[in-house]
């Protein structure tokens, strides 16, 4: 047996309002739309993947997502000049990552990053 694939399903009173910060924000495109569910996907193939943890790291919430992007800094400004709140600011990480923290519509904390180079 392989896995395939992890989906992760996030409880959404409109989820047409995940549209803005999913789609538009991070560029990932609409897959499936029933109305009651709206999916989106990347071109990119990556492993499947789920993290368990005790924190965040840096002592910041664990985030319901990790979204990792080729390019955090323009993340960060788009969702600067949207006017979304960010909560946990650009940074490098020890561990090799830069990434900041947000709040989609619906109240999960998104952690969005990019691996850095050497």
């Amino acid at each position: 047996m392989t896995v395939r694939r992890i989906v992760a399903n996030l409880q959404a009173p409109d989820p047409q309002a995940a549209r803005a910060f999913y789609g538009d924000l991070l560029g990932l495109d609409i897959v499936m739309d029933q109305g009651w569910i709206v999916t989106f996907a990347s071109t990119v193939q990556a492993p499947a993947q789920i993290s368990f943890a005790s924190e965040g790291g840096s002592g910041t919430p664990v985030p319901q997502l990790s979204i990792e992007v080729d390019d955090v800094d323009a993340i960060y400004r788009k969702a600067k000049a949207l006017g979304l709140a960010i909560f946990y600011d650009l940074t490098d990480e020890p561990w090799g990552v830069r990434r900041f923290y947000l709040r989609d519509p619906f109240g999960t904390i998104v952690n969005i990053l990019s691996h850095q180079t050497a």
